[in-house]
């Protein structure tokens, strides 16, 4: 035992090496009654000593987190933290690192990846480490991301705050003792000094944020945010950027499988759209909410827990959430009552984006392993606010392309500055800002694995009928899950379908469960030429948000599978 831990001490020190010295700091840790000396120098920084916090248990990472400023225990035993300003992700401040390895990723304007040179990125990275090896105590988790142990990666993450390192004990694969002990050196190591800002003479910075990515290195340097969704979005970046070199298509997506044949769904959509919801189906295994592959075996969850959204949430419509906050769930910038520690769900005071993270054990009908067979069902979810598109429609593999890369949903009008229209949001592969390559890229390999496997292909709109957000209504519930239930049977496989104008979309006549007249979404709205012209608008979205495609080899092939031009 004693001989392993010592053998951690060194991988770690060596990952908290200077880029100019060979040895990093001199460390120990409370399982040793000993220091493990690695550097030389006669500086201060020589004669510092650094305790390791290596793979705490939650019940650790309580007691230390609770030293922290703004961290509580809320009443049911969930671990609330604060994240300071940053409340978010900061994608303006993404950087990756140009070199011979990324020359050929996506970097046109459209791109979410902003180019640094390395020398740059070691400066930000020195900045790090000289900050993370001037502290008395660091965090270190290591962990795995990837369920199929043929393509799992081993993730480091070291960290000042027991809130960051609980976070990635609940999101990444929590090793056994075993896998500990044979843990070796990580794959991908995460320096998170975001307590810490950058320095903003340094080149390619915009703010005191950077998150900088170097995939021959194969680091992350996160500086100037404490927002822990960094992390879990760094390794998905990070999963988007190896797994289509493998031709494995990475997933921004939520998977479940039927308890009775074991055939697996994929649910595709961004914020609001339902993807969380109805994907915690109690009569299937949840396989994952957020991030997996598609693998020549089939499925697999990238991630060991959830991080879900906390507005709102209401115990009767997200059981599955609610009763996940527990004992060793992270509630992060939610809003706890001093007196009686309740959680407030529906206080946005801090900021909208509340959110809590556990594990995946901690959902009752989760599958573990998180791996799943290819799927028979793909679901392309959209919450479209102009109230134009039907609930479902079923999609070629071709229109599955078109639709995949344009990954369509509609913010809701606010009341600020008079707006009164929906603002409709397109975000390639339904998460544009993690992707490393071209969209066409993923969606060639979604094509290849859709034609191999024969999978359905169905687009969802789980947004407004009759009317416009705020003046029609929004799909019921029950008849969204209806029509979900209605693909698992395979009810709509052999049901007649119509085709509605502007899209060329193909929609079933009937459904069981659902009126017939909410199919076509025309037949819901009293003014039939207001429903026209806004379907007119919405097909000319469409169609100039995929003109930014038009210099891709492979846009006169795809374009013409979306709206067309009257």
């Amino acid at each position: 035992m004693v001989s392993y831990i010592k053998n951690v001490l060194s991988s770690i020190s060596k990952s908290l090496a200077s880029t100019s010295r060979t040895n990093g700091p001199n460390l120990t840790t409370p399982e040793l009654n000993e220091i493990i000396f690695y550097n030389n120098s006669k500086s201060d920084f020589g004669n510092k000593i650094i305790n390791i916090n290596y793979n705490l248990s939650p019940p650790k990472l309580y007691e230390l987190a609770l030293k922290e400023s703004n961290t509580k225990i809320s009443s049911n035993g969930a671990l609330s933290v604060y994240s300071c300003s940053k409340t978010g992700r900061s994608p303006k401040d993404k950087r990756v690192v140009l070199d011979s390895n990324t020359e050929n990723i996506w970097w046109d304007e459209k791109s979410p990846n902003i180019k640094m040179d390395s020398d740059t990125f070691l400066i930000n990275r020195e900045t790090a480490i000289c900050f993370l090896n001037n502290q008395e105590n660091l965090f270190v988790f290591d962990g795995f991301a990837g369920w199929d142990k043929e393509h799992q990666i081993k993730i480091r993450i070291i960290s000042t705050r027991a809130y960051h390192s609980l976070f990635m004990h609940n999101m990444l694969i929590r090793p056994s003792e075993k896998e500990l002990q044979n843990f070796g050196e990580p794959d991908y190591t995460i320096f998170n000094a975001g307590v810490f800002p950058c320095n903003r003479y340094t080149g390619y910075m915009t703010s005191s944020t950077s998150i900088d990515f170097d995939f021959t290195r194969k680091e992350i340097i996160i500086l100037g945010t404490q927002y822990a969704g960094e992390m879990k979005k760094g390794i998905f970046s990070v999963i988007h950027y190896i797994m289509p070199k493998k031709n494995i298509l990475s997933l921004h997506s939520s998977v479940n499988e039927s308890k009775e044949d074991n055939s697996t769904s994929i649910f595709f959509g961004l914020s609001g759209t339902g993807k969380t919801t109805l994907s915690a189906d109690p009569n299937r295994n949840l396989i994952g909410d957020d991030e997996h592959c598609w693998t020549q075996n089939g499925v697999f969850n990238i991630e060991g827990g959830c991080y879900a959204k906390c507005i709102g949430l209401n115990p009767k419509t997200e059981p599955v959430i609610y009763n996940s906050i527990k004992f060793g769930s992270l509630l992060e910038n939610v809003v706890i009552d001093p007196k009686n520690h309740e959680i407030d769900f529906n206080d946005v005071s801090i900021t909208s984006n509340t959110r809590v993270s556990y594990p995946i054990n901690y959902v009752s009908n989760a599958k573990i392993p998180c791996i799943g067979t290819h799927p028979n069902n793909i679901i392309l979810l959209s919450c479209d606010a102009f109230g134009v598109l039907p609930p479902i429609s079923k999609l070629s593999h071709e229109q599955a392309m078109y639709y995949f890369i344009s990954g369509y949903t509609a913010k809701i009008p606010g009341t600020e500055q008079g707006v009164k229209l929906p603002i409709a949001t397109f975000s390639a592969c339904f998460g544009e800002a993690f992707l490393v390559w071209h969209p066409f890229r993923y969606a060639e390999l979604l094509k290849e694995k859709l034609q191999e496997h024969k999978s359905n292909v169905w687009l969802i709109n789980t947004g407004w009928c009759g009317g416009i957000y705020g003046e029609g209504n929004r799909y019921k519930l029950s008849d969204t899950r209806a029509i979900v239930d209605a693909i698992h049977s395979n009810e709509l496989n052999s049901t007649e379908y119509e085709t509605i104008e502007n899209f060329n979309l193909q929609i079933p006549k009937k459904c069981s469960n659902v009126n017939s007249k909410i199919l076509n979404p025309i037949n819901s709205w009293k003014n039939k030429e207001e429903y026209n012209k806004l379907s007119k608008n919405l097909s000319e979205m469409f169609i100039s948000n995929f003109n930014k495609y038009k210099d891709h080899s492979k846009y006169n092939e795809l374009v013409k599978h979306g709206p067309q031009k009257k």
